[in-house]
């Protein structure tokens, strides 16, 4: 099975995560699989977390913990909040793009005889049909 862009979808996840509520790492590793990234290494996300630190789209703060040592809360920023909204509307428009062509593989399919030249003429994502 083809795994498309799921190393990509990991920052637009932690930071979709992090707009629901502040959390640890390791909460956000567990919290990541209904987004389909739970066969994400932990390591990759602390990674991930980092360097949006480093760009001001996160801020983490020690926090005690009541089942051991100190744990590292990660919270989104404005800088974060705003490329979470940059995301949304990029994936959204990647959608569309996803959407216009599974139903151009849908026709061919369906019509099994249809030529290049057919598929070819059926509208272009985002105009009329």
């Amino acid at each position: 099975m083809h795994n498309v862009g799921a190393k990509g979808f990991l920052k637009p996840c932690l930071l979709l995560l992090l707009r629901e509520r502040p959390d640890h790492g390791y909460d956000l590793v567990v919290r990541l699989a209904p987004l389909g990234l739970g066969e994400e290494e932990s390591a990759s996300v602390y990674r991930a977390l980092r360097e949006m630190e480093r760009e001001g789209l996160v801020r983490s703060k020690w926090q005690p913990s009541t089942a051991g040592p100190l744990r590292r809360t990660y919270e989104l920023t404005a800088a974060g909040l705003a490329d979470l909204a940059s995301w949304a509307h990029c994936l959204e428009q990647t959608r569309g793009e996803l959407d216009y062509f599974l139903y151009r593989y849908a026709v061919l399919v369906a019509t099994r005889g249809a030529t290049a030249e057919a598929a070819s003429a059926l509208p272009r994502a985002g105009q009329a049909e």
